[in-house]
């Protein structure tokens, strides 16, 4: 079966750490893929305001962001009570959608790389929007 495979970023400037709990474990013992999913939103939602920002304005008052698709590459099993590291890195950026790369550590071991596709959203107007100025100038000054 061929797999879409993820790469290492050169530099994650975002930081996120989690402890799992009974929640994120599934029948076997081990993080769920749902559960990733949303840690994964956790940890945007945590980048976005460390930077001001939030899913549903991405600086300008009127543009959020749907998420258009997300890619997992499982490598390691995460238990109940292990902490995590989701580092993260913002790229990709077009004038309507950008990516957010994810590298989920525990310790040394790599445990998962994440990607999500994300879209720029008028939720007022319901379309598709242009990155909203405020948010180019808020990643160029970080």
């Amino acid at each position: 079966m061929p797999r879409i495979k993820l790469q290492l970023q050169p530099s994650y400037e975002f930081h996120y750490e989690v402890t799992l709990q009974v929640r994120d474990i599934n029948y076997g013992g081990h993080l769920g893929n749902d559960a990733l999913v949303g840690l994964l939103h956790e940890a945007r939602i945590n980048l976005l305001h460390s930077l001001g920002l939030s899913e549903m304005n991405l600086g300008d008052g009127q543009t959020g962001i749907i998420m258009a698709d997300l890619v997992v590459n499982f490598l390691e099993e995460g238990f109940m009570l292990d902490r995590l590291d989701i580092d993260s890195h913002i790229g990709e950026m077009t004038q309507r959608s950008f990516r957010i790369f994810h590298r989920i550590t525990r310790g040394d071991k790599i445990l998962a790389l994440a990607e999500t596709g994300l879209v720029s959203f008028n939720y007022a107007e319901r379309k598709i929007a242009r990155i909203p100025k405020s948010f180019r100038q808020v990643m160029i000054s970080d």
